[in-house]
């Protein structure tokens, strides 16, 4: 019986990826890279190496590019304060339809920092228990260990519980946790088919299906 439902933020709660491809792109053009979108998608969605081989046999040293890293999630949190980030179409209604009868929380690879900032002009936190971000673990998707954090928090078996995710290494990181997992495809991501998905679906309205479905 579906008892949770797990939540990634960056492209299920909020419509945040854009803006995260655009503060890598601009990091890498400094450096005469073009960044492009199915780059990203392969390296940042797919993967979770970033682009920052691309910097290998130009002179770059690795203390140089953490401070780039540092500079890239400092102007990136300056952003996200300066713009209204939206909740994606549909989704309030949607965790409203559901609190009464699910436990939720969110399993994101953002910082602690950054989620804070999105999420202080939206209304969404109350409907999640916990929010576990970049610091609560060690390894981030695709590795299996945020969710199998998720779990132990809830008291729950994984058979219990469902993952939303909108990139392929958040669709890894839920089956190796043994999750069932339903895509939500973004702009982003709108190529991919999701091979091992529960459910691979392109709104709220499909999504609601998707989980009272299990329910």
């Amino acid at each position: 019986m579906l008892k949770a439902v797990l939540w990634d933020n960056d492209g299920v709660l909020v419509d945040t990826e854009h803006l995260f491809f655009e503060a890598n792109r601009l990091l890498f053009r400094a450096h005469g890279i073009e960044l492009t979108e199915r780059q990203f998608f392969d390296w940042y969605l797919a993967d979770n190496c970033g682009a920052w081989h691309l910097l290998d046999g130009r002179g770059v040293s690795a203390a140089q590019m953490a401070a780039e890293r540092a500079e890239r999630n400092r102007s990136y949190a300056l952003r996200l304060a300066q713009e209204h980030i939206p909740a994606v179409a549909g989704v309030e209604p949607l965790l409203a339809a559901l609190a009464p009868c699910l436990r939720m929380a969110v399993v994101t690879s953002s910082t602690g920092q950054h989620f804070d900032i999105i999420h202080a002009r939206l209304p969404l936190r109350p409907y999640f228990e916990f929010v576990l971000t970049a610091e609560s673990y060690v390894h981030s998707k695709p590795s299996p260990e945020p969710y199998l954090l998720a779990l132990a928090r809830l008291g729950l078996r994984a058979d219990e519980c469902v993952v939303v995710e909108d990139s392929p290494r958040g669709l890894q990181a839920a089956l190796a946790a043994g999750l069932r997992c339903i895509a939500l495809r973004n702009g982003l991501t709108r190529h991919y088919d999701f091979p091992g998905a529960h459910r691979v679906v392109d709104d709220m309205a499909q999504l609601r299906a998707a989980i009272e479905a299990l329910l």
